[in-house]
């Protein structure tokens, strides 16, 4: 079973994430998948730069509660992302959640159209944003993200371009990223790796600093008594009993 579908265009390579009957969750089959879709597109000298996007109506429902990616199997694929030697846009036309926001944070351009949400879900179910925070809080509005972290509220295309998750939102998100292509197909790649370089530093800093601690983090709240009860409420259809 394929979970990635590849496609090329005049040097950009698009990366769907391809699961659409589980959301697109990160389960570990996925995220190996994608994995090695980025390795081929870094080394291949005929990309210019790779767009992540996906199939059905949801670009990712976070982690998959049934077949969950190891910790620091998430953390490589995120750091990947950041490091890769080719710019990543992401391009949303549906919901985004939980770790799924990882993803979009460790992109160098992120556009969204005006339908999708966003919501950092994990509070719900017992657990916190441990390993996704690398990539987002040296990028998105600090106070922004307190909100959402702690309550889990949804959000839309609009307030996530205002707090930074977005670069940008707009009705047909393939208008919105035409220019930006355009940009990345007129620019010479050694220049575009070394200009990547030098925006992706801080959130790297980041990921050398703190991914040993939030992959701790991690997998000590899924272990959780509370964890284990908010996932079968969430895969039930039920409140968990915290709810007041």
């Amino acid at each position: 079973m394929t979970f990635i579908g590849r496609t090329r265009t005049r040097g950009i390579e698009t990366l769907a994430l391809d699961s659409p009957d589980t959301r697109n969750a990160l389960s570990a089959a996925l995220v190996g998948e994608l994995a090695d879709a980025l390795a081929d597109s870094g080394k291949d000298t005929d990309v210019r730069a790779v767009v992540l996007t996906h199939t059905g109506n949801t670009f990712s429902a976070g982690a998959d509660l049934r077949d969950p990616p190891h910790p620091d199997a998430l953390v490589a694929l995120l750091r990947q992302i950041v490091e890769l030697p080719k710019p990543v846009v992401a391009r949303v036309t549906g919901h985004v959640r939980a770790g799924g926001l990882g993803l979009l944070a460790c992109c160098d351009i992120a556009a969204a159209a005006a339908g999708a949400s966003f919501a950092f879900t994990e509070v719900r179910i017992g657990v916190a944003p441990a390993v996704i925070s690398l990539p987002l809080l040296p990028r998105t509005d600090p106070r922004a993200l307190a909100r959402y972290y702690l309550t889990g509220e949804r959000f839309d295309a609009a307030e996530a371009a205002r707090i930074g998750l977005l670069t940008a939102a707009g009705t047909d998100v393939d208008a919105v990223l035409e220019p930006i292509l355009d940009g990345l197909r007129r620019s010479e790649a050694q220049a575009l790796a070394e200009t990547k370089r030098l925006l992706t530093a801080r959130v790297l800093e980041a990921f050398d600093r703190d991914a040993g601690r939030l992959t701790a983090l991690s997998a000590r709240l899924f272990a959780s008594a509370p964890a284990r009860e908010g996932m079968t409420a969430f895969l039930e259809r039920r409140d968990p009993p915290w709810v007041l």
